[in-house]
C-alpha cells in the first residue's frame, strides 16, 4: 500500500511539473528573444561581457546538457529559492561558476537544479527503499543523506571543478608566456600572439584566450577584455599576467621586457609549488601506511608467531 502510495505521489510530482513547464513555456513565449539579447549584453556588471554563445562554442558544456523547456522551468524554481540571496553572495556565485566554465549557468538556474535534486534524490531513494523492503531507520537515515547529498552536491561539483579547471590555467600560464614572448620579439603585435596562443593551445587555458579574443572582437579595449580574463580565472599566474600587461600599457614598459621577467618568475613560481608538492607527498603517505599497509603486513609477518605462542600458552604444544 505505501508503495502504491509513493508511486501515485511521483506521478502526481510529475504531472504537476510537466503543468507548470507548460505554464512557463506559454509566458516565456516573449523573453525568448530578451534571453538571446541578454546573452550578449552586460549581464554581469556594467564593463563587463558575458559572451554565452561564444562560451557555448567553446566549452559546449551545461548549455547542450538542458534542452530550453527544461532549463526555464529550472530558472524559474531557482528564482523562487533564490530571492532572499544577498548580492555579494549572488556574486560569489557567479565568479565560482565562470571559473567552473559554465559561462551560460546563471546563479538563479543553479539554484533551481539545487531544488530539483535536493527534490527529486529524496523521492528516488523512497521509491528504491520501500521497494527493497527496507526498515524504518535506514529509510529515514537514507532520506536525511540523500536530502544533503542533493543540496550540497552541486556545490561541491562547482567548487571541485572550479578548482581543478584553475589549476589547470595556472599551470598552462608559464608556456602562454614563453609563446608570447616568442611571438613579440619576432615583431608579432601582442593581439595577434595571443590569437597565435589560443590557436596552439587547449583546455581552459585555451577556452579563456578565445573568450578574450571574442570580447575584443566586440569592441572591448585590451585591458578592459584582459580584467574580464583575470575575473573568469583569478589564478596567482593569471593576476600576475594581467597586471603586468595593464601595468606596461599605462606606463609604457616595452611588452617583450615585462613578459621574458615574467617568464621567468612564472618559471621559479612552477618550481616552488612542485617542491611544495613534493614535501608535501610524504606526509598524504603516512596515513595509508599506518591504517593499510602497516596493518597487512602485521598480520602475514606476526600472525604465524602470535598463533604459536596462543597454542603454547593453551597447552596445545
Amino acid at each position: 500500500m505505501t508503495l502504491v502510495l509513493i508511486t501515485g505521489l511521483f506521478f502526481v510530482a510529475v504531472a504537476a511539473a510537466l503543468l507548470v513547464h507548460a505554464f512557463v513555456q506559454i509566458r516565456s513565449r516573449a523573453g525568448v528573444t530578451v534571453d538571446h539579447i541578454s546573452s550578449y549584453g552586460y549581464i554581469n556588471r556594467p564593463g563587463t561581457v558575458e559572451l554565452a554563445d561564444a562560451a557555448d562554442a567553446v566549452s559546449g558544456t551545461t548549455g547542450r546538457s538542458l534542452s530550453h523547456g527544461f532549463g526555464a522551468l529550472v530558472t524559474v524554481i531557482g528564482k523562487r529559492f533564490a530571492g532572499g540571496l544577498s548580492v555579494p553572495s549572488e556574486q560569489r556565485l557567479r565568479r565560482r561558476l565562470l571559473a567552473a566554465g559554465m559561462y551560460t549557468t546563471s546563479p538563479a538556474k543553479f539554484f533551481g537544479v539545487q531544488a530539483v535534486s535536493t527534490a527529486l534524490l529524496p523521492l528516488f531513494w523512497l521509491w528504491l527503499s520501500i521497494s527493497a523492503g527496507k526498515s524504518t531507520a535506514v529509510i529515514v537515515v537514507g532520506t536525511i543523506v540523500t536530502i544533503l547529498a542533493g543540496w550540497f552536491g552541486p556545490v561541491a561539483f562547482i567548487r571541485r571543478r572550479a578548482q581543478q579547471r584553475l589549476q589547470l590555467i595556472d599551470y598552462g600560464m608559464p608556456d602562454l608566456i614563453d609563446t608570447l614572448v616568442a611571438t613579440v620579439e619576432a615583431g608579432v603585435a601582442f593581439g595577434a600572439s595571443v590569437r597565435i596562443a589560443a590557436r596552439r593551445f587547449s583546455g581552459p587555458l585555451a577556452q579563456e584566450l578565445q573568450l578574450l579574443l571574442q570580447e575584443q572582437n566586440m569592441g572591448l579595449a585590451m585591458h578592459e577584455a584582459l580584467t574580464n580574463l583575470l575575473e573568469r580565472a583569478d589564478t596567482p599566474a593569471m593576476r600576475s599576467f594581467v597586471r603586468s600587461i595593464i601595468q606596461g600599457e599605462q606606463l609604457g614598459v616595452s611588452i617583450s621586457h615585462s613578459l621574458r621577467s615574467l617568464a621567468t618568475e612564472m618559471r621559479q613560481r612552477r618550481r616552488a609549488a612542485a617542491e611544495e608538492r613534493a614535501q608535501k607527498a610524504p606526509v598524504k603517505m603516512l596515513f595509508p601506511l599506518m591504517f593499510l599497509i602497516f596493518p597487512a603486513m602485521f598480520i602475514i609477518l606476526l600472525g604465524p608467531a602470535a598463533f604459536k605462542i596462543h597454542n603454547l600458552f593453551n597447552g596445545g604444544g
